[in-house]
Order: C-alpha cells, then sequence, then structure tokens
C-alpha cells in the first residue's frame, strides 16, 4: 500500500515499534524501497488489539489519531497487584476478600465519568524528556503527573473471583492498568491487569484489521 493507514490486530507479547518494525519490512519489500511507517500511540506489550498504523505521507497526521476516544475489554484479577499493573511485573499478594457482585457494580460506577488518574510509572509517558519505563528500570523514583481522563461507559461483563471482565470506552490518555488498580483499591483487595484488548479506535473496528499472519508477518 501507499500512502495512508493501515489497521494491525496486535498480538500479545510485542511491543507496539516491534509491529512497526515488522509492518515497515515488509511494505519495504514489496515496494523495493524504504517505506516510513508509524503508530498512533502505543499498547502495552502483553495487549491485543487494534492499531492504527499510519504509511507514507500520512505520517504526518499521527496526531490526528492519537487523540480520539477507544473501547477495551478488560480482565481484572483481584487480591494481588503487581509493580507493572499487569502480568509483566512482580506479582504480591494483597487481600483474601470477596466482594459482592454489587460491591463490584458499585465500584465501577464510582469510576465512571471524568476521573483523575495517575499513569503507570512504567509507561511511554515522557518525564523531562526520557520515557516513564527507563527511569524506573534504572531504579530512578519517578513521579507521574495526575491527569483528567473521561471513562464513557465502563460495563460488567462477567464477575467470577478473582477475575472480572468489564467492557470500557475512555477518552484518550486513559490508562486501563491504573483503573484496574484503583478499582482493587476501592474495593480494597488490590487488583491488576491480566488480560487487555483494544477493540475499536474511534469508528475503527478490530474486526476490520489485519493480522500480522495475513501480511506474512511469522514471528
Amino acid at each position: 500500500m501507499k500512502d495512508g493507514i493501515l489497521l494491525i490486530d496486535k498480538p500479545a507479547h510485542m511491543t507496539s515499534f516491534g509491529v512497526v518494525a515488522r509492518v515497515r519490512r515488509v511494505l519495504s519489500q514489496q515496494q523495493g524501497k524504504k517505506v516510513k511507517v508509524g503508530h498512533t500511540g502505543t499498547l502495552d506489550p502483553f495487549a491485543t488489539g487494534l492499531m492504527i498504523l499510519v504509511i507514507g505521507k500520512e505520517c504526518k497526521n499521527a496526531g490526528n489519531y492519537s487523540k480520539m476516544d477507544k473501547v477495551y475489554q478488560a480482565t481484572i484479577r483481584l487480591g494481588q497487584t503487581s509493580t507493572t499493573g499487569d502480568i509483566e511485573g512482580e506479582i504480591a499478594d494483597v487481600s483474601g476478600k470477596i466482594p459482592t457482585v454489587d460491591e463490584v457494580k458499585l465500584a465501577l460506577i464510582k469510576f465512571t465519568g471524568e476521573i483523575t488518574q495517575r499513569p503507570p510509572i512504567y509507561s511511554a509517558i515522557k518525564i523531562d524528556g526520557q520515557r516513564a519505563y527507563d527511569l524506573a528500570r534504572a531504579g530512578k523514583t519517578v513521579e507521574m503527573p495526575e491527569r483528567q481522563v473521561t471513562i464513557y461507559s465502563l460495563e460488567l461483563i462477567d464477575y467470577l473471583y478473582p477475575e472480572i471482565i468489564v467492557k470500557t470506552n475512555v477518552s484518550s490518555g486513559t490508562y486501563i492498568r491504573t483503573l484496574a488498580e484503583d478499582i482493587g483499591k476501592k474495593l480494597e483487595t488490590g487488583a491488576y491487569c491480566t488480560q487487555l484488548r483494544r477493540i475499536s479506535i474511534a469508528d475503527w473496528q478490530v474486526d476490520q484489521a489485519k493480522s500480522l499472519s495475513d501480511m506474512g508477518i511469522i514471528d
């Protein structure tokens, strides 16, 4: 393809930069020249789902896509916390408390609307010109600034302790890992995100996206 966008269904255990690099390699091979490829917002390595890649001259418009609302489905594990807020961190037991369904639903309501979040230190946000996750991995103290985000909807899909499955429509800049942790704090159980899938970005849906295998990318 030439200039434009490409919808990709990102697999788990791959960085967003890894996806971009693989797609760039394939498109460059197909066109016989180096093709410029960029992303419009990262997904955590453990997460799957929709990424909008910008190709060629469309790269200059990447910012137009990054501020769009998004829909995710997430699995949240209660009773434990993770240093990264997901399965890649160090897991610690917190509580054996088993919230009722009504308690879970009430907690979710508390996080619907405009809320304040403090993004995770293991994130791509830049602090004084450096990625927060680089500072965290170097053992440096990182003070993440709070931000206002909007949770348009937060629906309980299933609850079988210790796992909650939710579907949520959020504004750009919302961290689902942080949302999971905050839900755990509200329930006094601790929590972290074990699975995360981006279902849509604005009107683009993940079922419209290509997998990497569709593009002939095996690894």
